[in-house]
């Protein structure tokens, strides 16, 4: 069993989350994955991932998100609804989305839901490259577990991960090596996201400008952006407080039911860190800042 590993910034919520991601889908694509991080050099954390094949599990995963499919799918027999200027119109009427994405022609009915009823804006998507299969769709999540769904407006939850995935592609044609290497900081301009890299979050009074109003990306990392939405399947971090949220990360190497149980940042063991940051308000949008450690003798 080989070990592989690339750098992170335990400081950046997004890239700890998306760790997660990387175990979740390699688990998936490859079987028995393991992952945690090393810290034994501070100046040069790693996340360390292994799986039951001598494959680079990183370079596999990335490469499934390259050549993936994507299609979202909502509940058999719903009437699915959605907002425009206050007023609620079928979903089959065409809308204004930036995508065409958005439409029951590119949609799959299931009869199993997460949740109740179906958000135009935010139904569940599903990636699907080859024999394999990997959903996404944690912001319809119908449990009591804090959703995460961070974006607003009109933006769709299968347009943001569209264009993830083709911002993903583009930077596999023509940076592989240097993604495979270090995934999370092989930068790109983005605009409508997640919100989950804070590298690429912003508030209007903050960058002196509205960069939607002109249609500047920011640069952020796509791969963080859509590992989190697939990390956050199976495990959310904590809100001990509104829009204030605690994750842990872990430095043994342990299977994915574990690492979920870890990021929630409980304090289980001298192995692990927690760190709290908060959720600051970019219009409607949440986004997601750098994070503090905490100090466990407080």
């Amino acid at each position: 069993m080989t070990d592989y590993s690339i750098p992170v910034d335990i400081f950046n919520p997004g890239q700890v989350f998306a760790c997660l991601g990387f175990m979740e889908a390699a688990d998936v694509l490859l079987g028995d994955a393991e992952g945690g991080f090393d810290w034994t050099d501070e100046s040069n954390v790693r996340f360390v991932l292994h799986t039951a094949n001598e494959k680079n599990p990183f370079e596999e995963v990335l490469e499934f998100l390259a050549k993936a499919k994507i299609v979202q799918y909502m509940p058999e027999r719903c009437h699915i609804i959605q907002k425009v200027k206050g007023k609620k119109k079928n979903i089959s009427q065409k809308n204004s989305d930036e995508r065409d994405m958005d439409s029951t022609e590119n949609s799959l009915s299931s009869n199993t839901f997460p949740s109740m009823e179906g958000d135009a804006m935010a139904l569940p998507c599903r990636l699907t490259s080859g024999t394999y299969a990997i959903e996404i769709g944690h912001w319809a999540d119908g449990s009591s577990r804090e959703k995460f769904k961070l974006y607003a407006g009109n933006r769709s939850a299968i347009g943001i991960a569209c264009a993830m995935l083709n911002r993903i592609n583009h930077l596999w044609k023509n940076h592989r090596n240097e993604l495979v290497t270090n995934p999370f900081n092989v930068l790109t301009p983005l605009g409508g996201s997640f919100n989950f890299d804070p590298r690429g979050t912003w508030t209007s009074i903050d960058a002196g400008y509205s960069p939607n109003d002109v249609k500047h990306g920011v640069n952020a990392s796509p791969v963080v952006e859509l590992l989190t939405a697939i990390g956050f399947e199976h495990a959310r971090p904590f809100e001990y407080d509104k829009r204030k949220i605690r994750y842990g990360v872990w430095q043994r190497v342990v299977p994915p039911i574990l690492a979920r149980t870890y990021l929630m940042g409980l304090d289980t063991d001298h192995t692990n860190k927690q760190f709290r940051f908060e959720l600051a308000l970019s219009g409607k949008n949440k986004i997601v800042t750098y994070a503090k450690e905490e100090n466990k003798h407080e």
